[in-house]
């Protein structure tokens, strides 16, 4: 289960602070904003272009180009689920339309309790045993569609 840290303007200056002075500052602050509030706050990107004398639109188009960043605060469980060649040869696509379904959202979308947030990535490093998943960091391999469904119950 991922932490739930609410939106905080001073914690978000000091974290920009503590990357600010780096070459290419944008990225370490992005994944280290993402990191304390689950996502990247709207109302973090004027900070963060005010103190690398950036615009408002680069950044915003640094956090919308790369799709590890999110918008919104995810789900209490993150579900990822590899879209690679690897694993859908074996069996991923599959896999994937029935966690979808099952879940009831599309890339990206989190279950209307606020439970689960489906994402998905584009290789989490385990061909050998695709198709793969990774929940809350943890990964698994060998996944098929009895394993998917076991993995549901247990975050749902």
């Amino acid at each position: 289960m991922l932490p739930s840290h609410p939106w905080n303007a001073e914690r978000a200056s000091e974290i920009i602070a503590a990357h600010g002075a780096a070459e290419g500052a944008t990225l370490p602050i992005l994944h280290a904003l993402q990191e304390a509030f689950g996502h990247v706050p709207e109302a973090a990107v004027p900070m963060i272009a005010a103190a690398l004398n950036l615009t408002r639109a680069e950044v915003h188009g640094v956090v919308t180009f790369y799709h590890d960043f999110r918008r919104a605060p995810p789900g209490r469980h993150v579900v990822k689920l590899c879209r690679a060649e690897a694993c859908q040869s074996a069996g991923g696509r599959a896999v994937a339309d029935g966690v979808r379904t099952r879940l009831g959202v599309s890339w990206g979308g989190t279950t209307p309790d606020g439970r689960v947030t489906l994402e998905a990535v584009y290789c989490l490093g385990l061909c050998a045993t695709a198709p793969a998943a990774m929940v809350d960091g943890e990964v698994i391999g060998r996944l098929d569609e009895a394993a998917a469904e076991r993995m549901l119950r247990a975050i749902r």
